[in-house]
């Protein structure tokens, strides 16, 4: 039941752990707070909220971005607007999620 939902609301099966071994910037766009209480090991905190003035740079690095918040709807909003900038971005929703499935 999970997956179902999880695909409901992050959209198709991405194989991330796969993309982040490849070089794949992710992205954690909580506040500095958040990041603090707990992130992914080498994880870029950009909160959402500020996240337009920092495209320019996170295009200067050429890599695909993967997004993660605390529940996936801040790292939708994320990959939205990375999308628009003609930036490769997957939302991975929740931070915990994508730890857990780059554990495997």
């Amino acid at each position: 039941m999970f997956g179902f939902l999880r695909k409901l609301l992050f959209g198709p099966k991405v194989d991330y752990k796969a993309l982040v071994d490849a070089g794949a910037i992710i992205l954690d766009v909580r506040t500095p707070e958040e990041f603090k209480s707990g992130h992914i090991k080498g994880s870029t905190n950009i909160p959402v909220q500020v996240l337009q003035g920092k495209i320019k740079d996170l295009q200067k690095k050429g890599k695909p971005i993967v997004a993660v918040c605390r529940s996936g709807a801040r790292s939708g909003s994320a990959v939205r607007m990375l999308r628009a900038a003609g930036m490769e971005a997957y939302n991975a929703g929740p931070w915990n999620f994508l730890a857990a499935d780059l554990k495997k």
